[in-house]
């Protein structure tokens, strides 16, 4: 039987008088569960049940504490809507802990490492192999002891050895947005090695360091946190912040006192060569501990009342230390607005709140919450009048600045506070309460930011207007790689996916251009600091898909390639264009915003930049095998890479083939208009032709030029590779597929020169240099749309570089080919391809799609036998095989597991697509498939 007050009921009542009793008692928690988590926050200063990660992927911890699930934001092939996939289980995390309960989760810096920490103080690590939701052990919890002393309460993963680019903020300047770019150095210590490392604090007073050695193994040192002025040695919370020449360490102890740390981590040797190893094998750097400064901060009273500013400032006692419990501690730095580095001291943020069971007197309307704040400066050191007459044998003798805590004003909440993060590359804090509400502050100054103050500088989504609605409360948060989704589970462990909103400008039904103008910069501003720094965006890409118009989404993109400084006239021919950093973001994310879903062609703004990011692929697969075979290797190409060669070459043919018929066709249906210079414009206005703007874009038909060159190479060098066996027999088809082609591949070249010659003509004609020759290629690129400036050289085109090539081809090869397989057509044919069969995006290989729709089954075995690449293997993925799909394209890549390692995994690797696909989304294993 329940008990009365379980069910709400008030005590007055019970008496039949409202006002007979004032007991005094506590107000209910407002959240369930919220008393529990509160004290969770007090005991132990490592308990983030979820984190998510910079790279998308999702871990949390379950209800029972013995189990961390993982999930994705993905793009649902079915619809193209964007969703939170479905939960998978890490499980060999419940094999390395032995039912210990789960504590902690941390990812490092770049979003690819997931440490996991048990109750008992030990960590185990897990890296993200091949997909989203599939980590691979790292270093096991087994090799720690099951010791509470050894309880984590601070942790931080060292930065990596990277140089990135950021953005400050953007300012319009004469009615456009300007960005301001610069190059962010990597701040220190550093593993000299670039591998992980993890520095924990634990609650007897221990800091370790794991780090990971080149030879993959993990090896640990540990020192004592040494401070004479206290005997506690139980500490609670601890906060660690990564500084130019060290580390800083906050602790906070059962006793209530505050320390301070100036750490060194020192490597010997401080440069490591890989080189070296050869001379001296299992030589590796090895790091040691080094204090610099301690300091002990006792006097404190929270809140401070001195600074209250509340109605009730007078009523407070003059200390409330003993209802208030620290909840958070953390060392938060300023956020980088040059390259020189940060220009403010860090500070030590702290949060105290009061446990709801704990309140003595109710009446006194005590803060639920108050944030405390020191800030890191330096004095000069302060001595005795005395000092100044001793005799210094120096003129000048120089004493270094000590460093003093000063303690800023409270922040006060009648709420509690349930998380406190650095969000934005640190230009919010985000505060989350216990009623699902979220506050951003500016870490400068910790003054609201209330968004739209000022519509002419964005230094944030916040700043732009963007703001988190309200929704059901949780206990655990944790916020997406550009901080414009959270994921919230509640008492229960369920999930909530909360997602930005903002008006757009259409507030009360009239427009605001300059509101929706700054929204725009905001998600452009937060896109490009997402590319700068290499991390996932498919949260800003929800954002775009759900809450923006197509118009609007345009001018996003247009923005895009402005802040980045993307320059799309690739006239003069270019080789850093394979190597371009922002070039395939750029185009990722523009083929994103046009995907319908799995079966329905794209949009054809967006079929443009999916046609170049492919042309992209083979070019850079080409020139990588090309540069492979003129080193000396002691490993010739074995025949999974020489299969991948095969099934782009067959694509790469077939998309030429599919250029020239469509150009063949446009050439005959323009023919009655070629001297009506009127009558065609019009015509071309109204025709929607891919290969015609692939052509006309500079990028793409450079990319083109590459393909053709790369295909001559492997060509010439077939006689000469090293190669025997299955490698040889798929080598030699790569040679047949060449020489059966319809259009020798210097015919190819040819026509590319004579496209090339007639774009060239017609910029030159019009005295278009190389200021304004970005514009109509940009319009090509963006918006899938031919210049003015441009239709003399399509006229060219088709008029005389197209009939030129027809002695020389065999048209009807061309004519009868099927072209539905390339992914790229918008005709019935291709639709129904789609529905039949998946091709492997790497490999441009054909698979059977997972579910077969209805008829489909006859049109499959129409085209079977027609089927590009028969001969390596039609149908589901084989035994050993696992299938991952894009979460961003929905593509698939199938493939052995675990890798071979030959020459065709380390090509995978070096093109990045162990993890990411073409486009530069992250691989998901898909569920349906058994290893």
């Amino acid at each position: 039987m329940p008990m009365m007050m379980e069910d709400g009921l008030n005590v007055d009542e019970l008496f039949g008088e409202p006002t007979s009793l004032e007991l005094g008692l506590p107000p209910p928690a407002s959240t369930k569960g919220l008393a529990q988590r509160l004290d969770e926050l007090r005991l132990l200063g490592c308990c983030q049940k979820i984190a998510w990660s910079r790279q998308g992927c999702i871990a949390y911890i379950t209800p029972d504490s013995l189990r961390v699930n993982l999930r994705h934001l993905e793009c649902r092939p079915s619809d193209g809507k964007w969703i939170l996939s479905d939960e998978t289980p890490l499980i060999p995390v419940t094999e390395a802990h032995g039912g210990h309960p789960l504590a902690h989760l941390s990812w490092n810096e770049v979003g690819s490492e997931l440490a996991v920490v048990d109750a008992s103080g030990r960590v185990s690590i897990y890296n993200i192999a091949i997909a989203l939701n599939s980590l691979a052990g790292q270093r096991q919890a087994a090799f720690d002891p099951v010791d509470d002393g050894a309880q984590i309460v601070g942790m931080m993963w060292l930065n990596v050895q990277r140089s990135v680019h950021a953005f400050n903020q953007a300012a319009k300047v004469q009615g456009r947005w300007a960005y301001s770019p610069f190059r962010r150095r990597p701040i220190g210590p550093l593993h000299p090695a670039g591998k992980a490392a993890l520095v924990c604090i634990t609650r007897s007073g221990m800091i370790r360091l794991l780090y990971q050695n080149p030879d993959g193994r993990w090896a640990e040192i540990s020192a004592e946190l040494k401070n004479a002025t206290y005997s506690d040695r139980q500490l609670t919370h601890a906060a660690i912040g990564a500084v130019q020449g060290g580390i800083l360490v906050a602790t906070y102890s059962a006793c209530q006192n505050f320390c301070f740390y100036r750490v060194q981590i020192n490597w010997t040797p401080s440069q490591w060569d890989p080189s070296q190893l050869k001379l001296a094998p299992n030589q590796f750097p090895v790091p040691s501990f080094r204090f610099m400064h301690a300091k002990v901060e006792t006097s404190y009273s929270i809140p401070c009342t001195t600074r209250w500013a509340g109605p009730n400032s007078g009523a407070l006692p003059p200390s409330t230390n003993s209802l208030y419990c620290l909840t958070h501690l953390d060392i938060f730095l300023a956020a980088h607005d040059n390259s020189a580095g940060m220009t403010m001291n860090p500070w030590i943020v702290a949060v105290f709140s009061i446990p709801p069971h704990a309140v003595a007197d109710h009446s006194q309307q005590n803060p639920s919450s108050v944030i405390v704040r020191w800030q890191l400066d330096s004095a000069p050191p302060k001595l005795h009048p005395k000092f100044d007459e001793v005799t210094s044998e120096k003129n000048n003798p120089q004493i270094k600045p000590r460093t003093v805590l000063c303690r800023l004003d409270d922040i006060q909440c009648d709420r509690y506070i349930i998380s406190i993060d650095q969000t934005e590359f640190g230009n919010v804090l985000a505060v989350v309460y216990d009623d699902s509400s979220i506050a951003f502050y500016d870490p400068k100054t910790m003054t609201i930011i209330n968004g739209l103050d000022d519509t002419n500088t964005i230094t944030s989504l916040v700043q732009g207007g963007f703001r988190y609605p309200p929704d059901s409360p949780g206990l655990h948060v944790d916020f997406s790689p550009s901080g414009c989704v959270a994921m919230m589970l509640d008492s229960d462990g369920q999930v909530q996916l909360r997602v930005m909103e903002h008006s757009y400008g259409a507030e009360d039904g009239l427009p605001d251009e300059n509101k929706l103008s700054a929204a725009i910069a905001s998600l452009t501003l937060a896109f490009c600091r997402g590319c700068g720094s290499e991390l996932n965006t498919d949260d800003i890409l929800m954002i775009l898909r759900r809450q923006v118009s197509p118009d609007d989404q345009a001018t996003f993109i247009n923005e895009v390639y402005r802040a980045l400084a993307v320059n799309c006239n690739f006239t003069q021919e270019n080789d850093k264009l394979m190597s371009h950093q922002y070039l395939p973001r750029c185009l990722s994310i523009q083929a994103a915003l046009g995907f319908k879903d799995k079966y329905k062609a794209r949009s054809f703004a967006s079929n443009v930049p999916w046609t170049i990011l492919q042309l992209r692929h083979a070019s850079v697969l080409y020139a990588l095998f090309l540069q492979f075979n003129k080193g000396i290797q002691t490993e010739p190409p074995d025949a999974d890479a020489l299969r991948i060669l095969l099934g782009n070459t067959k694509w790469a043919l077939d998309f030429l083939n599919y250029i020239l018929n469509e150009l063949l066709d446009l050439s005959d249906e323009f023919e009655t208009v070629f001297s009506d210079q009127e009558a065609f414009a019009q015509k071309l206005k109204s025709t929607n032709s891919l290969p015609l703007v692939i052509l006309l874009s500079s990028m793409s038909r450079a990319f083109l030029r590459f393909i053709c060159r790369g295909l001559q190479g492997i060509y010439a060098g077939y006689a000469a590779a090293p190669v025997t066996g299955d490698a040889r027999v798929y080598y030699a088809e790569v040679c047949q597929t060449l020489d059966a082609s319809p259009v020798r591949i210097d015919v190819y070249q040819k026509f590319i020169t004579g496209v090339d010659t007639a774009v060239r003509h017609v910029y030159h004609g019009a005295g278009f240099g190389d200021t304004e020759r970005p514009g109509p290629e940009r319009e090509l690129l963006v918006n899938a749309r031919i210049s003015p400036v441009l239709i003399s050289a399509v006229v060219t085109i088709l008029r005389e570089t197209v009939p030129a090539l027809k002695p020389e081809i065999d048209r009807m090869a061309i004519y009868t080919a099927d072209y539905s397989w390339l992914g790229l057509g918008t005709d019935r044919r291709a639709e129904c391809y789609r529905r039949a069969r998946d091709v492997d995006i790497i490999k441009k290989m054909p698979v059977r799609a997972p579910v077969l729709p209805p008829n489909g089954s006859d049109h499959h075995q129409q085209h079977q036998e027609h089927l590009p690449g028969k001969s390596t293997g039609f149908g589901a993925p084989s035994k050993g095989q696992v299938r991952r799909r894009c979460v961003r394209c929905c593509e698939v890549l199938c493939g052995t597991y675990p890798p071979r390692p030959l020459l065709s995994f380390r090509m995978m690797y070096k093109l990045g697509y162990v993890r990411y696909c073409i486009c530069g989304g992250g691989w998901a294993l898909e569920s349906d498939v058994h290893r």
